[in-house]
Order: C-alpha cells, then structure tokens, then sequence
C-alpha cells in the first residue's frame, strides 16, 4: 500500500521498518533537495560575481591566488552547510507532518538561500 509520500508503506515495527522508513524518507528528500542545490550555488555565485564586477578594477589586484582559494574554501563551506537541510526534512517527514512539509520546504529553501547570499555578500566585502 502508498502512503501520501508515493513510497510503500514501512510502517513495519522493528529495526526493519525503521531503516526502511528512513530509506524511503531519505530518497524522498534527496529528491527534493539536490536538484535546487543548482539553485543555491547559482544565487552564491550571482553574489560573488557582482561583487567582483561592480569593484572592478580594483578587484582585479585583491583576486590572488589566496583569496581564490579562500573562494573554493567557502564555496565548498557553503554547500556543507546546505546539507543541514537533510536534518530538518527527516525530522518533520518523520513527525507525520510531510504534507504540509511539501509546502513549507519552499520557504527553507528561500529562506536558507537568502540567509547564504547575505553571509556570502558580507564576506566578498570584507575581501574586496
């Protein structure tokens, strides 16, 4: 039988039923979320190349090789952080409120990015 996930019903009891519930939930947010990723890097790098435009050309002489590689640093940083959302999508789909989840991952999904693009936007100042 489907649950209104689309996923077959694990509510089994026992370790089996928690590790198969959990692969389902698992599957059912990394659909979600890893497609918008693009999304997010595309916003951050947005920030970061308008930053770089709108100094130019004094950014030019700021962008050494050290800050490039501060830039991977945050970036790869940026995308850690990111994952946090995992934590937070098992939490609520494992509570019984993942329909009203499917609205509300819209709004984390805004909300964590703008929260990104300020971060990101505040350390491009600092650096350029």
């Amino acid at each position: 039988m489907d649950n209104a996930t689309g996923n077959k019903d694990v509510s089994a009891a026992g370790p089996a039923g928690f590790i198969a519930r959990l692969s389902a939930s698992a599957a059912n947010a990394l659909r979600y979320w890893e497609p918008r990723r693009l999304v997010y890097n595309v916003v951050l790098a947005s920030v970061v190349a308008a930053h770089v435009v709108l100094a130019w050309p004094g950014s030019r002489e700021k962008l050494t090789f050290d800050v490039l590689l501060l830039m991977v640093l945050l970036a790869v940083l940026a995308n850690v952080a990111y994952c946090a959302v995992y934590v937070a999508d098992l939490f609520v789909q494992f509570s019984g409120l993942d329909a009203a989840w499917r609205r509300g991952r819209v709004a984390v999904l805004v909300v964590g990015t703008t929260f990104a693009a300020i971060i990101t936007h505040f350390i491009m100042e600092a650096n350029l």
